[in-house]
């Protein structure tokens, strides 16, 4: 009973982000024998720099939704538990599963981080350890899709959190096409209150002229993968340089910082976090107290 009736909501629009999901998924199943010989991880390099990013500005036009930061954490094994049942769920099914943690007191940001995108690169693992063939995964992460605007659509927004409202640039390393840490980040911040802007794939060229033209209160820069001190240095230097806000604050995140974050202050950068809620505290700090920025790497 309850199945066929939210099984209604996923009816409209199901075409449409099939199409959005199955494009790149078929571009790089013709060419799967090719990459699981020379790019073990290619099938996961889609998932994170196309996919995951498509569903997530899927999910952001679709309206403003936020929620309460924090909440009770997901224990690893529940979510372990919950990356394969897309494979197996209907959308109405996959949503009743979240609202179970939701009415155990997960916040959306939670569900977003600690679910939804570790059971998509969940799909991407299976699918190259041929667990899991192309249409298994184009449906699972559909589904997954299908959850995350539904939980967004329901709940209202939070602004007001940060008075007046700030705003924020995020943006990867340029040349990392891993863009999913930038937009997850720009969706954190979005729902804490922040007027949050994320670049896609920029050039260097492109994220200075966004500095150049605006004077955001932050700048955040997100790695995917490990790049010269020296390199992420310089560019933090220039977007100092030419940013119309001369007080404008930097933080950098990603793996290579948070296994050393002691980089972000030898880089010129105000702070960092592990993650994007901490990142969002360490920002929240800094705009009302500047002069802590050293205090805040950690």
């Amino acid at each position: 009973m309850a199945e066929s009736k939210a099984s209604g909501m996923f009816v409209a629009s199901s075409a449409v982000l099939r199409g959005v999901i199955s494009a790149p998924l078929e571009l790089a199943r013709r060419r799967s024998a090719i990459a699981k010989m020379d790019q073990p991880d290619s099938i996961n390099l889609v998932i994170e720099s196309e996919i995951i990013p498509r569903l997530l500005m899927a999910h952001a036009s679709g309206g403003d939704a936020a929620t309460t930061r924090g909440g009770r954490p997901i224990n690893p094994e529940d979510a372990s538990r919950f990356a394969l049942l897309p494979l197996r769920l209907e959308a109405a099914s996959l949503l009743e599963e979240v609202d179970g943690f939701i009415a155990n007191g997960a916040s959306v940001e939670t569900i977003c981080l600690d679910l939804l995108a570790p059971a998509a690169r969940k799909l991407g693992e299976m699918w190259e350890t041929d667990e899991c063939d192309f249409l298994d995964v184009t449906m699972g992460l559909w589904r997954l899709q299908e959850v995350m605007r539904e939980i967004a659509a329901r709940s209202p927004s939070e602004h007001g959190a940060i008075c007046p409202q700030r705003s924020a640039l995020f943006s990867p390393m340029p040349g990392d096409n891993h863009n999913f840490g930038t937009l997850m980040i720009d969706e954190v911040f979005a729902r804490g209150g922040w007027k949050s802007e994320a670049l896609v794939k920029p050039e260097r060229r492109e994220l200075l002229d966004r500095l150049a033209r605006q004077p955001f209160d932050l700048a955040g820069l997100t790695l995917g993968r490990d790049c010269p001190s020296a390199a992420l240095g310089n560019l933090i230097k220039a977007m100092r340089n030419v940013s119309a806000n001369p007080h404008i604050i930097v933080l950098v995140g990603g793996r290579m910082i948070n296994e050393n974050p002691d980089i972000a202050n030898e880089v010129g950068a105000d702070g960092t976090g592990a993650d994007a809620l901490t990142a969002l505290d360490v920002a929240n700090s800094l705009i009302r107290s500047p002069a802590a920025a050293s205090s805040n790497l950690r």
